[in-house]
């Protein structure tokens, strides 16, 4: 599916918004298997409810390594199609730091600075549940773009639950935008700043993410960040 999508659309979309939508990247029989997963277990690392340290409500886990096949999948094949928008993005910024063309490269330079902890999650919300704004940096080494993919149907599963974006740009108000996500699509998005072309040469934009509040059902989230965490 990854080699379906259409690369040059995706490029001008985070260039021009930040983010992306990658249509059907996981099929329904993907994405019910993998929320399946959720619960205890050595699948996954650490287990965090939101209310416990103001981060909104509802609860995600941290997958443990080994990955489960189809994440360490998608880590290795999203990777390289996004490392030139993240060398472009940081060379419009004026940030030194490249990045190399495979993934496994990258989480090298994460394990030798101490990063070593996986970071890709499985998030799930039921009624009342939210995420508040946040970026998930979690150490010096950090890839520009994340994806995120919903496992669930809106209007089936649950309502409400929409994935919001902010940016914020110097001595402007802070600006949202909702993501129209349907089951088994993905959005690609900015993890902290995105460069945006004014009158005057490139900025920097920052950014945000996080969920409204579900109305009813349950949502599960499959999210995916390519750097690790100290």
């Amino acid at each position: 599916m990854i080699e379906e999508i259409d690369w040059e659309a995706v490029r001008t979309d985070l260039d021009g918004q930040g983010w992306a939508v990658l249509p059907g990247l996981l099929s329904a029989a993907e994405c019910d298997a993998t929320a399946a997963l959720y619960g205890p277990g050595p699948v996954f690392r650490s287990h965090v409810v939101m209310a416990r340290h103001g981060f909104g409500l509802g609860e995600y886990r941290y997958f443990a390594y080994p990955l489960p096949p189809l994440v360490a999948g998608l880590r290795v094949s999203l990777y390289p199609r996004l490392a030139p928008i993240a060398n472009r993005w940081n060379e419009r910024m004026g940030v030194d730091g490249r990045f190399p063309d495979e993934h496994a490269d990258f989480l090298d330079r994460c394990h030798t600075a101490g990063q070593v902890r996986p970071t890709p999650l499985l998030l799930r919300y039921g009624p009342g549940d939210y995420n508040c704004l946040h970026q998930d940096l979690y150490g010096e080494h950090v890839f520009p773009l994340q994806v995120a993919i919903l496992l669930s149907a809106p209007g089936e599963d649950f309502t409400g639950g929409e994935f919001v974006l902010t940016e914020q740009r110097p001595r402007m108000q802070s600006r949202a935008e909702v993501v129209p996500l349907a089951k088994g699509d993905a959005v690609v998005f900015a993890v902290n700043h995105r460069p945006h072309r004014g009158s005057r040469g490139d900025y920097r934009v920052a950014m945000r993410h996080g969920v409204s509040k579900l109305r009813s059902g349950h949502r599960h989230t499959l999210g995916v960040i390519f750097h690790d965490a100290l």
